[in-house]
């Protein structure tokens, strides 16, 4: 029963024990697997934070201010592996490589690169779970430069969603009716990933009335709802979930 069980964790991992010195990461489905929980659990973890040791009702502006709050290194950490698995991430075409290795660095740089300051000064007494805080001299050319990659790897995220996860060497008539649902899922996926990023840049813009965009922290609901979708894409693609049958 034990070697039963066994077999299945190392199949889910596609873990090669047969071969000398292989590396467990070498699997491309193993990579989409890895990204996409990463990113589900990302917005989830915290949100759960805020909640809970935060003494918040709610999250934070944006998912990128947790860099300023004792959660820093959670998303330091988790930003930092999708980006690193996401350049390390070949695909099946050279494009893939391509937009992946894009979105991967711009990932890294929304991790390296932080947004603007969650506290108006240092040690401010009105966000105590505020525990960074950068000078002003750098706060203009950083924060553009953090929404600038923000929004190119959510782009192209959404792109390899739309473009690059929909692809098949089987002519349409002929894909089996698991192809053509997850097709759907990754088409649905990569809307919903441009409505979010439209909606932010609309609050950024003040086309939404700006107190009902920060009263309900929409930068923050949309983010998480841009990462659950990449993530559940990635998911789908690694076959996580809506394998063949």
């Amino acid at each position: 029963m034990s070697s039963r069980k066994e077999n299945k964790i190392y199949n889910s991992f596609n873990l090669n024990y047969n071969s000398d010195n292989g590396v467990w990461l070498h699997q491309g489905k193993t990579l989409r697997r890895i990204v996409g929980t990463a990113g589900m659990l990302l917005p989830i973890l915290l949100l759960a934070i805020s909640l809970t040791f935060f003494e918040l009702h709610g999250p934070l502006e944006s998912i990128s201010h947790y860099y300023f709050t004792r959660a820093s290194t959670l998303f330091t950490v988790i930003v930092s592996l999708i980006g690193i698995f996401l350049i390390v991430y070949s695909g099946e075409e050279p494009i893939d490589f391509w937009v992946s290795n894009i979105a991967g660095f711009f990932a890294l740089c929304v991790a390296f690169f932080p947004t603007t300051n969650l506290a108006t000064t240092c040690c401010d007494v009105a966000i105590p779970y505020a525990v960074t805080y950068f000078e002003e001299q750098t706060e203009g050319w950083r924060s553009l430069f953090h929404y600038f990659s923000a929004a190119v790897f959510l782009l192209a995220l959404a792109f390899m969603s739309l473009f690059l996860f929909v692809k098949s060497d089987t002519p349409k008539g002929k894909r089996c009716i698991e192809k053509v649902r997850r097709n759907r899922v990754y088409r649905i996926c990569g809307i919903l990933m441009l409505a979010a990023i439209f909606v932010i840049l609309l609050g950024t813009l003040g086309v939404i009335n700006q107190e009902f965009y920060d009263n309900y922290k929409l930068t923050f609901w949309m983010e998480a709802l841009a990462v659950e979708c990449f993530g559940f894409s990635w998911l789908v693609k690694g076959e996580a979930l809506m394998g063949d049958k």
